[in-house]
């Protein structure tokens, strides 16, 4: 089976890094198009933007995983040949980092969780490319992002390294005009 590609996209917050991720997604082909997204509604706001993105990629023919924890459980919920966007690594990092925080209990505590986690990850993320055509991932900046925690921004410029290290293209948005760096 070929490997498929894998595209990192990362820029600044509303820097047009989705849109573009969409547009990429879009142009690949006819095939079936995945919507990974990792967010998760904890107020009001979030419950309606959530439910008007839903709608959009719907309306857009997009078929939307709701993935917030455990990237592993999304391989089971897709097809060879899919073109996949993930939306994005940030989210998701946050979502697990801190996951548990609500019993005080959180990941970034726990010796070893965050690790085991990343494993996951990895492990996640090349079996998605031994599956699917097209693996668009989106991401913050480490230093564009609005959690200013030393934790959280070395474990995302560690995952950067490693996803600009698998990637055939790396693009980085600013104000909306893509620079493509590898």
């Amino acid at each position: 089976m070929a490997q498929g590609q894998l595209i990192f996209i990362s820029g600044g917050v509303r820097s047009g890094k989705s849109a573009y991720a969409e547009s990429v997604v879009r142009a690949a082909g006819s095939a079936r198009k995945v919507y990974i997204a990792s967010g998760q509604a904890y107020d009001e706001e979030m419950k309606k933007r959530i439910e008007r993105h839903r709608l959009d990629r719907f309306q857009d023919g997009w078929h939307t995983v709701e993935q917030a924890y455990r990237m592993e459980s999304v391989l089971e919920k897709l097809q060879p040949e899919d073109l996949v966007l993930w939306d994005c690594v940030t989210t998701w990092l946050a979502n697990e980092l801190y996951e548990g925080w609500e019993t005080g209990n959180m990941c970034a505590d726990q010796p070893g969780c965050m690790e085991e986690k990343w494993n996951r990850l990895q492990q996640t993320i090349l079996a998605l490319l031994d599956t699917v055509n097209l693996l668009t991932v989106v991401s913050n900046e480490v230093l564009d992002d609005f959690v200013r925690d030393e934790l959280y921004q070395s474990w995302l410029g560690r995952i950067h390294i490693w996803l600009v290290q698998q990637a055939d293209q790396a693009i980085e948005m600013e104000n909306g005009l893509a620079f493509r760096r590898k």
